[in-house]
């Protein structure tokens, strides 16, 4: 009697779908990083600080931050699809 064999490789879908669950999770990690830059620039050469590249940049990455998560969040909608290899 022969066993069946399962595939080596992940269907295409569910490969997608797990590469994009991993790439949600890192987008906080991601966007840590981007928030942290401004703490590692050089101060300005003048007495006062200069405040106002730091929040305008502050602002542009949260914004990008929120839309990156926009475009992956439909993607990562849970389905019933059936692309278990152990179900038979």
């Amino acid at each position: 009697m022969k066993q069946r064999r399962v595939p080596l490789f992940l269907k295409r879908r569910s490969y997608r779908k797990r590469r994009l669950r991993d790439a949600a999770r890192m987008l906080p990690v991601f966007g840590l990083f981007l928030l942290l830059v401004p703490v590692l620039w050089r101060p300005a050469e003048t007495v006062r600080a200069d405040t106002a590249p730091d929040g305008i940049y502050l602002f542009v990455v949260w914004f990008g931050l929120i839309l990156v998560a926009a475009l992956m969040a439909p993607g990562l909608t849970e389905e019933s699809g059936g692309d278990d290899p152990e179900e038979g």
